[in-house]
């Protein structure tokens, strides 16, 4: 499971022909307008997207009282342990386990499970009335967790076509729902417009407009697992 990211805003399926992967889901936060990540990635050890460098993000007076907590969200981490591949979730201050050495990271959040912590992620404050995610609301979402034994999940929720405005989950039905898979630690992905999943040859969208029709937005970044050497002889 690694991070992928493009210059351009790219679909689940332009991301799958790109790199040849099995299975794609929408990964981090992005701005629409400057297609600027607000999510930090790390692949093969390099820092490669820094939500600092989003000047829209910075500059966003609205935003200042909570830049501290955006940059400290939750991260999907690869680390190699010696001659061993771990996967975890943790925040971006959290340091690798003794011995173990970043590989990949990519930034999403909030945490769902053990806990979910939107207020610690700067993505809710309830005294001034911000809900970045709409996180009480039923909308489609992505997320990504592990169970105890280290199997990754990945999970969207779609939309209803005929309720639109009705279907979908909120972020503590989510953090429940991927406890029912016998998820351990999970984290919330860039959801609503962006939810989109690709496996095997065929791509899902989660959100549906007012019509109810599928809405296939292009992303900037997503978590993939690509075909194997062997798979491609």
């Amino acid at each position: 499971m690694t991070p992928a990211l493009s210059s351009q805003l790219n679909t689940v399926e332009e991301f799958a022909n790109q790199y040849r992967a099995v299975a794609i889901i929408n990964a981090g936060f992005f701005d629409p307008v400057n297609q600027k990540t607000t999510s930090i990635i790390f692949q093969q050890g390099k820092l490669i997207a820094n939500p600092k460098d989003n000047e829209r993000l910075v500059n966003n007076s609205d935003l200042k009282p909570y830049l501290n907590k955006i940059f400290n969200r939750a991260e999907f981490r690869r680390y190699l342990c010696e001659q061993t591949v771990r996967y975890s979730i943790g925040l971006h201050s959290e340091s690798p386990p003794t011995g173990c050495q970043l590989v990949d990271a990519l930034g999403g959040g909030p945490q769902l499970l053990p806990e979910l912590t939107s207020v610690q992620e700067g993505f809710v404050d309830n005294a001034n009335g911000r809900d970045a995610l709409g996180s009480t609301k039923p909308n489609a979402r992505t997320a990504i967790g592990m169970t105890g034994d280290g199997t990754i999940i990945l999970a969207m929720v779609a939309q209803k076509r005929n309720a639109p405005t009705h279907s979908g989950m909120s972020l503590p039905e989510l953090a429940n729902f991927m406890k029912t898979l016998g998820v351990e630690k999970a984290m919330n992905l860039d959801g609503g417009s962006s939810s989109s999943l690709y496996y095997d040859g065929k791509a899902f969208y989660g959100k549906v407009d007012l019509e109810g029709s599928l809405v296939r937005r292009p992303v900037k970044s997503v978590l993939m697992i690509q075909e194997t050497l062997r798979d491609l002889k």
